[in-house]
């Protein structure tokens, strides 16, 4: 498709010079004919230079094949080699030319502010978030007497403000491309396991029935995002399951994560990995903010995990995670 635009492209160039040449030809013949000549050298010398004009084409077909091969190979790397660009070979190449080279100069200005915008708001959040788990981690200790309805009310909320800061640092860190993987070999259940006992409290304020039975598979990943998938999904099934069961089970290489809640409707299924995205449920519950499972959605995919979600209205939800897993 693109040779064949070069050589229209040819023939136009072409078209002038080689309509000039076969007019004069014509006339000259007309000349020739009239002043009784012979024609035999006029038609030796047009066919000369019919040649030559064909060997021109074809030299120039070739050169403008290798400019517009050159000129895709800079089109497709334009962001990045915007002042790289072929010589200006005509007054209006270089007008086009300083026109790309000022766009270029003026992205690269936009990226660099934009850049050190982004970078400025991460440090500021993950500041923040480093300075408030200072005063979480004062209020923790000062709970930690003995038990009453207060107390037990005032620690579901500490927990829950603890978990909103560590999805901010989270999400920061998803959204800022610093991930910061440090991939292992992990027991499975230990890394299961730390995760329902930060859920303990939750699961006995709301007297929800957990199940899970262990399991000796050994995975490899990086345990921090992980448990962050965990904890997400976790946090999400005690959220949306006002009485009932929660069930963690490993079973052919996937860990599923199931509840007997609320459900979600079946138009919300395909859009809950989505950032923001709250649905039927969110609009319900005014602390959803739709990001809990848009987080889980970028972890999984940093880890090369697959995430499934199945669910029926009134009945529950089951999400999956397939694993790439080996007996421990």
């Amino acid at each position: 498709m693109r040779n064949k635009a070069v050589f229209r492209d040819c023939l136009k160039q072409f078209a002038v010079p080689a309509g000039l040449l076969f007019t004069g030809a014509a006339l000259t013949c007309v000349i020739f004919s009239l002043y009784g000549l012979g024609l035999e050298p006029f038609w030796y010398a047009l066919t000369v230079t019919f040649f030559c004009l064909a060997l021109a084409f074809l030299f120039r077909f070739i050169r403008e094949q290798r400019k517009a091969e050159e000129r895709k190979r800079k089109l497709n790397a334009i962001l990045s080699e915007w002042n790289d660009l072929p010589p200006a070979e005509s007054l209006p190449e270089a007008d086009y030319g300083q026109m790309i080279a000022a766009l270029g100069a003026e992205k690269e200005r936009l990226s660099s502010a934009f850049a050190a915008e982004r970078k400025e708001t991460q440090d500021f959040y993950t500041a923040w978030v480093h300075q408030i788990k200072t005063p979480i981690a004062v209020m923790k200790l000062a709970l930690g007497g003995p038990e009453s309805p207060d107390k037990s009310a005032l620690q579901e909320e500490l927990f829950r403000i603890e978990q909103y800061t560590n999805m901010v640092l989270a999400y920061q860190r998803l959204s800022g491309g610093a991930n910061d993987l440090v991939i292992g070999e992990y027991s499975l259940d230990a890394l299961i396991r730390p995760v329902i006992r930060a859920f303990a409290p939750q699961f006995i304020s709301k007297k929800l029935k957990l199940i899970y039975e262990g399991t000796d598979l050994a995975i490899v990943t990086d345990k921090k995002w992980f448990q962050c998938i965990l904890e997400q999904l976790l946090s999400n099934a005690v959220k949306y399951t006002p009485a009932g069961t929660i069930a963690i089970a490993v079973e052919n290489g996937v860990l599923s994560v199931s509840d007997t809640g609320i459900g979600i409707a079946p138009e919300d299924l395909p859009r809950i990995f989505e950032k923001g995205y709250t649905g039927v449920n969110g609009r319900l519950n005014e602390q959803s903010s739709g990001l809990g499972l848009y987080l889980c959605g970028k972890a999984a995919a940093l880890l090369n995990i697959p995430i499934r979600a199945e669910s029926t209205p009134g009945q529950g939800s089951r999400f999956s995670l397939c694993l790439q897993s080996k007996t421990a």
